[in-house]
C-alpha cells in the first residue's frame, strides 16, 4: 500500500545558535562509566539537535527519515537494527525516535549511536531532552542488536522515555519533565549529531532499517509524514530514506559523510 508523503515547502530555519550549546556533565560522566565497563569512550562532546532545513526544500543538513507534522503528537515508537559502522575517521551517526524538533525548538528523544573514534567503532544508547545535554545509558550495545524505543507525553509536561536492546536483554526507562515542549511533531530519524561548532561528520553506517514506526497508536504513514533527506547545503546527499512500506517501515542509506 502506498502512503502519501508530504512535500516540505518552507519549514522555519532554526537558529544556528541552537547548535552552539556546550555540553556539561551528563554526557562525560556516562561515557566514562561506559568506558569503565570495557567500552571505548566518546571522543568528542556531541548532542542531537533540531533539524537545520535547507530553505524551501525537504532537505536537512543533519536529519534523515520521516516526521509527522501539522498535528498534536503524544507518542512515537519504532524498532531498528543497530548498524555496523565502517571507520576511517572520527564521525558520528545517531538513530532515534522523538517528539518535537521539526518546527519546534525542543526535542524529547531516545536512541542509539554507531560512532567512530578514529578507526575504532563505538556503540551505545542514550536519551536527551534537548536543549538539555544528552545522557548516555550504561548498558551494552553492539552492531546487529535489535533496538526498540518509545517516547510518550504524560500529564504535567512529563515524558516517559523507554529504550530496549532485546539482543542484550535490557530495557531502560526514565520520566523527565519539559514544560516548553509543543508536541508539534513525531519522528524516526537517522542523524548527524552536532558539536559546539556545528554538525559533525556522518559515520558510514551503511543502512539502518526502521520498522513498526507508530505515532499516537497509528502507523506514521497515516499522518502523511514528511520525508527528510540529509544533504549538504551544496546539495550532496548524505543520507537517503527509502519509501515507506506498510506505513511503518523504511530504511535510511548512508551516502556521504
Amino acid at each position: 500500500m502506498k502512503h502519501r508523503v508530504k512535500t516540505l515547502t518552507l519549514l522555519p530555519m532554526l537558529a544556528f545558535a541552537l547548535l552552539m550549546i556546550p555540553l556539561t556533565g551528563p554526557l562525560n560522566a556516562s561515557a566514562a562509566s561506559v568506558a569503565s565497563s570495557g567500552r571505548t569512550s566518546v571522543a568528542t562532546q556531541h548532542f542531537s539537535a533540531p533539524p537545520l532545513f535547507i530553505k524551501n526544500s525537504q532537505q536537512s543538513v543533519n536529519w534523515s527519515g520521516y516526521a509527522a507534522l501539522s498535528g498534536h503528537y503524544t507518542q512515537v515508537s519504532a524498532s531498528w537494527t543497530e548498524p555496523s559502522v565502517t571507520c576511517s575517521k572520527t564521525s558520528y551517526a545517531a538513530f532515534w525516535v522523538g517528539l518535537d524538533g521539526a518546527g519546534s525548538s525542543t526535542v524529547e528523544q531516545t536512541g542509539s549511536d554507531s560512532d567512530c573514534q578514529g578507526v575504532s567503532p563505538v556503540y551505545y544508547a542514550w536519551y536527551e531532552m534537548y536543549p538539555k545535554p544528552p545522557v548516555v545509558i550504561s548498558h551494552p550495545v553492539f552492531p546487529g542488536d535489535a533496538m526498540s524505543a518509545s517516547v510518550t507525553a504524560g500529564t504535567k509536561s512529563s515524558f516517559k522515555l523507554v529504550i530496549s536492546d532485546s539482543t542484550q536483554g535490557w530495557t531502560f526507562n526514565t520520566t523527565k519533565t519539559l514544560r516548553s515542549a509543543k508536541l508539534a511533531s513525531a519522528e524516526a530519524i537517522a542523524e548527524a549529531p552536532s558539536g559546539p561548532s556545528g554538525v559533525l561528520p556522518l559515520a558510514d553506517f551503511g543502512i539502518v532499517k526502521f520498522s513498526s514506526t507508530m505515532v499516537n497508536g497509528n502507523s506514521i504513514g497515516s499522518f502523511s509524514p514528511v520525508e527528510i533527506v540529509m544533504a549538504t547545503r551544496g546539495g550532496t546527499v548524505k543520507a537517503q530514506p527509502s519509501a515507506l512500506s506498510g506505513g511503518t517501515a523504511f530504511s535510511v542509506a548512508w551516502k556521504h559523510s
